[in-house]
């Protein structure tokens, strides 16, 4: 496989292990926080928005559609599914209609952004999601679903 393509699916399991950490263990009435912006609903359905429109330019058919939100928990299973599914194209011997920096540069480093945002949203809502060592995170390409390994090296709870 290539490299670039190779790097691109650690990244996206990556995005999933982050938003695995930054989504355990949330209250229900996160979903509708209104700390500042977009509630984290808004922002997860805004992530899978990304994921889908990755896929569509990954297979030569860029397009765009931003959804309506839908319940909390159906939208975590969307976006860990948008995920599976640009993971299962990159994995396959399909070509790449878009190159791998360009789907890097745009929806997977705007999805790195959005999952820094919703772990600040936790903290911001007084339920912040444990912090742990990610350099030593149990990440491998291919691994991108909602169950994710426990953390290596967490830091001690404050």
């Amino acid at each position: 496989m290539d490299e670039k393509r190779e790097l691109l699916r650690h990244t996206l399991a990556t995005v999933a292990y982050r938003a695995a950490r930054a989504l355990e263990g949330a209250p229900d009435h996160f979903a509708g926080f209104d700390g500042v912006g977009r509630l984290p609903v808004q922002i997860l359905a805004h992530m899978g928005d990304l994921f889908d429109w990755a896929l569509s330019a990954a297979i030569g058919q860029d397009r765009w559609q931003a959804t309506q939100p839908r319940a909390w928990a159906d939208e975590q299973r969307r976006f860990f599914q948008s995920l599976q599914t640009l993971d299962a194209f990159l994995a396959s011997d399909a070509p790449l209609h878009a190159t791998a920096e360009q789907l890097f540069q745009g929806p997977v480093a705007d999805a790195l952004i959005h999952v820094g945002q919703l772990a600040m949203l936790r903290r911001l809502s007084g339920s912040p999601a444990r912090g742990e060592n990610f350099f030593v995170a149990d990440i491998k390409a291919g691994q991108v679903g909602a169950d994710q390994p426990a953390p290596v090296r967490p830091f001690k709870a404050r």
